[in-house]
């Protein structure tokens, strides 16, 4: 029997390099309000899981995480069971699925905030599930309530599948990259506030209070997520920037840091943003873009640890390769 292979529309678009698993990504101009839109679809989705699980460090029991088809919550705790939400942007279907097999699904298409928000509590309410968040989003300038939000409705299936395909990769090399580190680390997960992936290393020392300042955010969440010294990395579609690209900062920053020779040569440091980019494309287009995304993720690191006198003999590890 033939295998059920996806729509051609889907698969991704073979690279000029060959690395056809590395997808091609629209300008952020051409799917802008896609991403804004599905930005607030997960800070809903996000401030469920907040709400419902335990408080973890740093916000981290909050995120999301990348999957094979999407983005999920992980089992969430809800009166001695558990459920799940994910967006799946194969089938472009949101999933809500709990440990008694109960399921509610709806697709994902052009629809206001609002009318994501409503549809979402609409089927929580249909499995038994009540809960009730800080209905208007964070992390942004302009914090529209969800249940009034009609101005973002876009959902461009290729664009978001191909960031999402994004996500997958850089998960990939992430997770490569956190496996040499035996000092605190945070998992490979989704920041829903900034619409982020991201891993964070840590000297294990505590940093100097954050100054706060965030768009409609508490104060205290950054103190408490900046409340030791990191070295951070991450992925994001490029807001405020123009394009998809790779990022990293330490804090508090070193002095030194922003003078440090990087790998590979097109990283820079973006003044207005306080960290080093390194667009999504010329990752894409290198011959080796594994290897050049890892030596990013290296270099950025050890500029923050070898400036900030980390312990780095008793926080890095080099693997076995049982290979």
């Amino acid at each position: 029997m033939a295998p059920n292979l996806p729509p051609e529309d889907l698969m991704p678009a073979r690279s000029q390099n060959g690395h056809t698993h590395w997808p091609e990504l629209p300008p952020l101009d051409q799917w802008e309000d896609t991403c804004t839109t599905v930005h607030m679809w997960t800070q809903i989705v996000g401030k469920i899981r907040l709400e419902l699980g335990p408080w973890v460090n740093h916000s981290w029991g909050s995120t999301l995480y990348a999957t094979s088809t999407g983005l999920t919550t992980s089992p969430i705790p809800y009166q001695g069971w558990t459920f799940t939400i994910d967006f799946d942007f194969v089938a472009h279907q949101l999933v809500i699925a709990t440990s008694s097999g109960r399921k509610v699904l709806f697709g994902l298409e052009p629809m206001s905030v609002a009318d994501f928000h409503e549809k979402l509590f609409d089927a929580l309410t249909f499995l038994g599930i009540h809960v009730r968040i800080l209905a208007r989003p964070v992390e942004v300038p302009e914090a529209i309530p969800f249940a009034r939000n009609t101005r973002n409705r876009s959902y461009d299936r290729h664009a978001i599948h191909a960031f999402w395909q994004a996500l997958v990769q850089a998960h990939r090399v992430f997770s490569e990259f956190r496996a040499g580190f035996l000092g605190k680390c945070g998992p490979v997960h989704f920041f829903w506030g900034a619409f982020d992936l991201a891993v964070t290393r840590f000297s294990g020392r505590e940093a100097p209070t954050h100054p706060g300042g965030v768009p409609n955010c508490a104060d205290w969440v950054m103190e408490e997520a900046y409340s030791h010294e990191l070295a951070s990395a991450g992925f994001w579609p490029g807001t405020g920037l123009g394009e998809a690209a790779f990022y990293a900062y330490a804090y508090p920053e070193p002095e030194g840091y922003r003078e440090a020779v990087f790998q590979p040569a097109a990283a820079r440091f973006h003044e207005g943003l306080g960290e080093y980019i390194l667009p999504f494309d010329v990752v894409r287009a290198s011959t080796d873009p594994d290897a050049v995304l890892l030596s990013f993720l290296q270099s950025t690191y050890q500029a923050a640890a070898d400036k900030g006198g980390w312990d780095r003999g008793a926080l890095e590890f080099v693997q076995p390769n049982p290979r």
